[in-house]
């Protein structure tokens, strides 16, 4: 915690994670490189870091992956600071504190100057969590997941056998059937992964229960 962002600098998109608050939740700053322009995944905590990596260009939107309240503890600091509209799954935007200005449905887009993300529902860890991918036209998909994908496993489901049946099918289906292995997955709490390292463990999780 408050160390500095990692950076990931793609011809389109630059994308700046950080850790912040007691759980370590990855909040990512994402910027068109054409327009300037910035959005901010999971105003999760410690407002003060938040807003440092946004720096004086502002942000044009938060995105919060899902309801639970490690994601959102800086939220209405980080959007009174920077008037961002606020987006969340339309399914999760009641349990946020802060109002949802664009309630995101599976299969929206949501935008960044003239980067382009896609929101996939995930159902399992929370009700509405959503997944952002951006596919790179110059390279790779890149996945933000929330909580709902992590390197070694789905999120977690408390045990209910039908949460972590609708997870793993929903991250199966919308992100290991759509996406190819190379693809990068930026998770809400700890290290990045590929699809293509989780891949080979879907069966072993299924078989777990977890």
């Amino acid at each position: 915690m408050g160390g500095p962002a990692d950076v990931h600098e793609l011809k389109d998109l630059m994308i700046s994670k950080v850790a912040v608050g007691p759980m370590d939740n990855n909040a990512y700053l994402l910027r068109c490189r054409a327009t300037g322009a910035q959005l901010l995944i999971d105003a999760a905590n410690d407002a003060e870091t938040l807003l440092t990596l946004i720096g004086d260009d502002g942000i044009a939107a938060v995105v919060t992956t899902h309801r639970h309240g490690d994601h959102w503890q800086a939220l209405a600091e980080v959007v009174a600071a920077t008037g961002a509209a606020t987006y969340a799954g339309a399914y999760d935007a009641e349990g946020i504190p802060v109002a949802t200005d664009v309630p995101v449905e599976d299969g929206d887009v949501v935008r960044v100057g003239e980067v382009e993300l896609t929101a996939r529902r995930l159902v399992g860890h929370t009700p509405g969590s959503i997944a952002l991918v951006y596919d790179d036209p110059h390279g790779h998909p890149h996945v933000f997941t929330g909580d709902c994908l992590f390197p070694g496993g789905v999120g977690n489901t408390w045990k209910d056998p039908a949460a972590f049946a609708s997870l793993l099918r929903d991250v199966e289906t919308k992100l290991f059937d759509a996406l190819p292995d190379e693809t990068w997955v930026y998770p809400g709490h700890g290290k990045d992964t590929t699809l293509g390292d989780e891949r080979p463990h879907l069966a072993e999780w299924r078989e777990r229960g977890w």
